[in-house]
């Protein structure tokens, strides 16, 4: 195997530029290596003025401003693309849905899959372009008979492999991700922006929801689905406090919950379970909410889909550490074991398979396997 060369034949890239420091370096080394490139920013809002300005880096006015001051700089043509309506109703609207219905969504990952690699991929390639490019770190590694494999970045300190893990094989086809073999800290990655005397060297990355102005995700909820008040229970049922709307909660949340009555062992409360049918949140000890096993649905492959079950690795969150183990498809379902439990694990939240550093594939989760309490 080795990772993705530069082909022998310059491509028509198609670099997405969010207007912070990783896409537009990303752009400026596809650039460097001989392709044709165009970078195009999405704008994904219908009033950007809503989105948070400053940090961001992704969806404001400012950022599309900084994005063609980069590919100007570059020396590349430049497109603002309205996908804005695609975005609302792909990962907007679906954020919201999964948290009413009492799940704990991934926006991010929900945009790659659906925004980035399939609406902008499609339109890319209708056009006549060969690949997508974008700042996201990983690598795409090409086997000796042509197939594509993806890969967790060199530096794993930066790896974002998790989010792109709803990647198909078509869409590795077409993807290009010129930051996934630097071994660099951060720091490197904007004194070579600097060098390349782009402007958004020293601007700072985003960390939260794009789409929520003030990181408020409760508050956003709120104004979308209404307040509700509704029960916070103990696993026997007793009632023990309110809350304003069971989609304010997630599976091993610690605060917020606003409980009077002291728990009888004097110990912390978490969330156990949100039951958005009847609006009740149930809570309690950290030990009950180790998990053994889960079933996902929708599973994604970046491959063949495996056959009979296997080890692996598994990664449950963007930044959350690999854990081992046994997976296998049954019936469309993804059914997957534990060699050690695991806590904080929420329906709705991706679970990420990899062998090695190569990523396998993905599944949503269904539903969880308890230690001590069945299943969630």
């Amino acid at each position: 195997m080795t990772d993705t060369p530069q082909p022998h034949r310059p491509l028509r890239v198609l670099a997405a530029m969010s207007g912070g420091v990783d896409s537009a370096v990303a752009a400026a080394r596809a650039a460097e290596a001989g392709h044709d490139v165009t970078g195009v920013h999405l704008a994904l809002s219908a009033n950007p003025q809503s989105f948070r300005t400053g940090a961001r880096g992704c969806c404001t006015i400012e950022d599309s401003r900084d994005a063609r001051r980069a590919a100007d700089v570059i020396g590349i043509p430049f497109y603002v693309w309205d996908l804005a309506d695609r975005f609302r109703e792909d990962v907007v609207e679906d954020f919201v849905a999964e948290y009413e219905a009492g799940r704990t969504p991934n926006p991010c990952l929900r945009c790659n899959e659906k925004i980035k690699f399939a609406a902008l991929l499609d339109k890319a390639l209708a056009l006549g372009f060969d690949a997508v490019c974008t700042g996201h770190y990983a690598k795409v590694v090409v086997r000796e008979d042509g197939t594509r494999e993806l890969h967790r970045a060199s530096d794993l300190a930066k790896d974002q492999s998790y989010v792109l893990g709803v990647l198909d094989d078509r869409q590795l086809a077409h993807a290009m991700f010129p930051l996934g073999d630097t071994v660099t800290t951060k720091e490197e990655i904007r004194a070579e922006a600097e060098r390349r005397g782009l402007a958004v060297a020293k601007k700072p990355d985003s960390h939260d929801i794009c789409f929520i102005a003030d990181g408020d995700t409760q508050g956003f909820l709120a104004e979308r689905l209404g307040r509700s008040e509704g029960d916070i229970v103990d696993e026997a049922g007793n009632k023990l406090g309110t809350h304003e709307g069971a989609y304010g909660f997630t599976i091993g949340q610690r605060k917020g919950l606003r409980i009077g009555t002291p728990a009888p062992d004097g110990k912390p409360r978490y969330v156990l379970d949100i039951s958005p049918v009847d609006n009740t949140v149930t809570v309690g000890p950290a030990s009950a909410l180790d998990v053994t096993a889960l079933t996902g649905v929708r599973p994604r492959w970046c491959g063949a889909a495996p056959s009979g079950p296997g080890t692996y690795t598994a990664q449950l969150r963007a930044h959350g550490d690999e854990t081992p183990v046994t997976a296998e498809l049954v019936g469309g379902e993804l059914r997957v074991r534990f060699t050690e439990p695991v806590r904080g694990v929420a329906p709705g939240q991706a679970i990420v398979l990899y062998d090695g550093t190569r990523v396998v594939g993905s599944a949503t989760i269904a539903s969880t396997v308890r230690a001590t309490a069945g299943a969630a």
